[in-house]
């Protein structure tokens, strides 16, 4: 049964997966295709329809995986003549430009806790184009009622959650729990995922307590390294909406600019004397 080009970018984009969609945008002369052809390249490398054969495919291909790295469209323009043609086997005297972006599923953040922060959270981070899911071990907080925009909400414990969710690179974790215990917990299940964006709330000594507890696990600094802590960027939040803001703002970063940990989010040593925010 042949497989509809557009429906199976729709399944892809459904499982989570990602792809690369050429197409022929302009063509001048004598070309082994037409104009608007177009060759799906998935993720596993396998492909879906055409843009000419030969030669051609194979550059498209090649580049097809810079654009599902990089997640940015690229333009290829090629010269078919019968010199650079003749080892393909294609004898052509045209020019065609194929465009190339990628296909990107729906971005899913994974909220623990389903406080104050966490309403407005999942809010905002709908309206930015995410799909949020609301993890919290009480029920009278992760409901729908207070979560309306969410597409799930699990009010088991942590650890049973924890089976239920597989986070890949279209992941962000955001951790704004009720208390530094579960805080640590969902983070030491959290920095073994394969999640994009990992964030967690708390003053700088409470990420730094936590941060050495699972060091002391044997949680490697490089590991930990990858947490955005305290979570958001620093716009001098403080209403439950103003997090929300800047914790979305630095998930969209990551997503858009290929952020990395910042370096001001390195963690210091913090004096003794210190008193916890």
């Amino acid at each position: 049964m042949e497989v509809d080009l557009f429906d199976e970018i729709q399944r892809l984009r459904l499982a989570g997966r990602k792809a690369a969609l050429a197409t022929i945008v302009q063509i001048r002369g004598s070309v082994p295709s037409f104009q608007t052809a177009k060759m799906l390249v998935r993720d596993d490398g396998s492909t879906l329809g055409s843009v000419g054969g030969g030669c051609v495919e194979a550059e498209v291909w090649a580049a097809a995986q810079d654009v599902l790295r990089e997640e940015k469209s690229r333009i290829m323009t090629f010269d078919l003549t019968e010199d650079s043609m003749a080892d393909s086997g294609l004898i052509c005297g045209g020019k065609l430009e194929i465009f190339i972006e990628p296909i990107l599923p729906t971005p899913k953040m994974i909220i623990f806790g389903a406080g104050h922060i966490s309403t407005q959270l999942s809010r905002i981070a709908t309206v930015a184009g995410f799909k949020t899911t609301i993890v919290d071990n009480r029920p009278v907080y992760a409901n729908k009622e207070r979560f309306p925009k969410a597409v799930a909400i699990y009010s088991e414990s942590f650890e049973q959650v924890f089976q239920s969710l597989h986070p890949n690179d279209n992941a962000y974790v955001v951790i704004v729990t009720r208390g530094h215990q579960e805080d640590e917990s969902v983070l030491r299940w959290a920095v073994h995922t394969d999640a994009r964006y990992i964030g967690m709330i708390g003053s700088k000594r409470k990420v730094r307590t936590i941060f050495q507890n699972l060091e002391k696990e044997g949680v490697s600094r490089e590991t930990l390294e990858r947490v955005c802590a305290p979570v958001g960027l620093d716009i001098g939040a403080v209403l439950p909406e103003e997090i929300a803001v800047a914790i979305v703002a630095e998930a969209i970063h990551c997503r858009r600019a290929g952020f990395k940990h910042p370096l001001s989010k390195r963690l210091q040593p913090i004096p003794t004397s210190h008193v916890d925010s």
